[in-house]
C-alpha cells in the first residue's frame, strides 16, 4: 500500500512540471536570478558574475584595440 501511495505521489509530482511555459531561461539569466536571491551562496554567484562580466568587457576592449591597429 505504501508503494502504491508513493508511486502515485511521484506520478503527481512529475506531472506538475513547467508544461505550457514558453519561457526558457539562459544560463546567465538563471545565474542572475540566483545572485539576486537570498539563498546561501548568492553573494558568491554575484561576485563570480561581476568578475566574468569585467573579463568579457576587458576582452572586448582588447579586441577593438587590435582591430583598430590592423586598419
Amino acid at each position: 500500500m505504501r508503494f502504491a501511495i508513493a508511486g502515485f505521489a511521484l506520478f503527481l509530482i512529475m506531472g506538475c512540471g513547467a508544461e505550457g511555459s514558453d519561457q526558457v531561461r539562459t544560463e546567465g539569466a538563471r545565474d542572475s536570478a540566483i545572485a539576486e536571491s537570498a539563498v546561501p551562496g548568492a553573494a558568491g554567484v554575484r561576485s563570480a558574475l561581476t568578475v566574468s562580466d569585467s573579463a568579457v568587457a576587458r576582452r572586448a576592449l582588447q579586441d577593438s584595440i587590435l582591430s583598430a591597429e590592423d586598419q
